[in-house]
């Protein structure tokens, strides 16, 4: 078939219409169909890119603070030689850096205050290579404060706060694992000196996390050595392929959690929220892309005489239903651009643009006292970006199906009887 004239025809239609009151409004409802493709398509690309920035705040900022592995052994018991599995692990190209550790729940007093936390027991040196606090506890300020049999606690700075503490103050640590007396059970009870703080900016980590020494904490827990390794792999998001791989390197015995395990919930619910939110958005993209529908229906209304008299010079149905598509088509195609366009330069531009709504509108939208981070961040990708402009181009060509039949099927006869 061939469409040198359909998509010349079809493309004047889209231009065409500014003249006369019907043309004219006709041209103002193609418009607005365009208009708000453009608009749903921007909204879905700036919404995306702003949740995969937060997304990628908040992982990088957990990432600092916790390993992207861990492996231990699945009955719990602790690594009686954890450097040779630390060189069987190091087998896999992925893997950057084992260290050990000790963790265990616990509860911190000091005076009436009282506070559960995850207390953890590092190697300061082998946990600087694996993670970035380890890397600021070795090479920071607190340098050298944690060494074997100094029973020292480095805490997170909302707990420090919380409990009123700062450096050089003591605490006491409850432990889970106590003694049977004839009193009953008693918990272990141990002092602690508070050698400084740290602060990751992840609210969970600084409100509830302390590290020690993993000498310290083996013989507190009475663990009898480390209970497991933490990994540093080559790229953080290939953890659970990697986790998998090592896994069936191990063999059983031994288990494998990567980082989105161990924040499953976290993980799990960015996910559906992304998903859910990308289905939302693109109603409003299908939305606009149907108003084609109308748009198209009026036109091929006003264009029954131009239909007519292709007909009766030889166009085929085919041609003329070609026509009309190509015609909704181009208003997708320009709508769809556009909407790329104005998304990506809103996306690449947020960190200008929302300071300055801020300041022409007196207010902040992410106020320190409550988020974590103060800024709106922002990471358009391109795996969103392309689904989106097809969803968009393919709804619009779907919009134009039904018009285009119809216009394929008006009878020259009828059509011209009263012209």
């Amino acid at each position: 078939m061939n469409w040198s004239y359909e998509i010349r025809i079809g493309w004047r239609y889209t231009r065409a219409g500014r003249a006369g009151r019907r043309n004219g409004f006709i041209s103002f409802i193609s418009g607005v169909s365009m208009l708000g493709i453009a608009l749903g398509v921007a909204a879905l690309i700036i919404v995306l890119s702003v949740m995969n920035g937060f997304q990628k705040e908040v992982r990088d900022r957990m990432l600092g603070v916790i390993a992207h592995a861990e492996v231990f052994a699945t009955d719990g018991a602790p690594l009686g030689d954890w450097q040779g599995l630390a060189a069987q692990i190091r087998q896999q190209p992925e893997v950057k850096a084992v260290a050990p550790f000790v963790s265990s729940q616990a509860l911190i007093a000091r005076g009436d205050e009282m506070k559960g936390v995850m207390l953890r027991g590092i190697s300061p040196v082998d946990e600087a290579t694996v993670t970035a606090l380890g890397a600021q506890l070795q090479q920071g300020a607190l340098a050298g404060r944690l060494v074997p049999g100094g029973w020292g606690v480095v805490l997170g700075s909302q707990l420090a706060r919380s409990l009123g503490v700062a450096e050089g103050d003591v605490i006491t640590v409850v432990t889970p694992n106590g003694q049977t007396t004839p009193a009953g059970f008693v918990p272990r009870l141990k002092q602690l000196t508070v050698v400084g703080t740290f602060h990751a900016g992840h609210y969970e980590y600084d409100s509830s996390m302390a590290l020690m020494h993993i000498d310290d904490a083996a013989r507190l827990f009475r663990s009898g050595g480390p209970q497991g390794v933490q990994l540093r792999l080559a790229d953080q998001n290939r953890a659970r392929e990697v986790g998998f791989a090592l896994g069936q390197r191990l063999g059983e015995g031994w288990r494998v959690r990567d980082w989105t395990r161990t924040n499953a919930a976290w993980y799990d619910a960015v996910q559906i929220e992304k998903r859910m939110m990308g289905i939302i958005l693109t109603l409003i993209v299908a939305v606009a892309a149907f108003n084609l529908v109308s748009t198209l229906v009026m036109t091929v209304t006003d264009k029954r005489a131009d239909i007519a008299i292709l007909r009766t010079l030889g166009a085929s149905p085919r041609s003329i239903m070609a026509l009309f598509m190509v015609q909704g088509a181009a208003s997708g195609v320009m709508g769809t651009a556009a909407g790329v366009l104005l998304g990506l330069g809103v996306a690449f531009n947020i960190d200008v643009i929302v300071p300055a709504l801020e300041r022409l509108l007196h207010v902040n939208f992410l106020p320190g006292s409550i988020y974590l981070i103060t800024r709106m961040p922002s990471d358009p990708q391109m795996s969103d970006i392309l689904p989106i402009a097809l969803i968009s181009l393919v709804l619009a060509f779907l919009a134009t199906l039904y018009p285009s039949w119809r216009a394929s099927r008006v009878n020259p006869a009828e059509a011209l009887r009263y012209e």
